[in-house]
């Protein structure tokens, strides 16, 4: 499994949004993050593709690019990775680290208490 780079994900998060986009949409949509040069995309999305994380078609004179990974496996590989590298692979130590350093609303400690439940239910029913 190649873990994209954080670039590599930016182009990833567009496409998983639009399912597929030219060079030139990619871009612009970078550009509203970040000032990023079109033929910088295009080299990014290039090498994406040599990497087998994008599949492209030609369409006119230019490709339209689409995401060959998935985006829930993409995030759970580089979620497990960064827990396993950061938090010793303690899921319960980096959501306490996460709900420690955060304003938690009512509402959310609600949903997080909802999905803990059908967690349990799930692994204990």
């Amino acid at each position: 499994m190649i873990n994209p780079t954080p670039s590599e994900l930016e182009v990833l998060n567009i496409l998983w949004e639009l399912q597929e986009a030219n060079t030139q949409v990619v871009n612009d949509r970078l550009n509203l993050q970040r000032q990023v040069g079109y033929t910088t995309t295009l080299k990014t999305m290039q090498v994406m593709f040599e990497k087998g994380l994008l599949d492209r078609r030609k369409e006119g004179k230019s490709h339209v690019y689409f995401p060959l990974i998935q985006e829930s496996v993409a995030k759970g590989n580089l979620l497990t990775k960064f827990v396993n590298n950061t938090f010793g692979g303690s899921a319960s130590n980096l959501m306490m680290q996460l709900l420690d350093n955060k304003n938690v609303s009512q509402d959310e400690i609600a949903q997080i208490k909802t999905f803990l439940k059908e967690i349990e239910d799930k692994n204990h029913g």
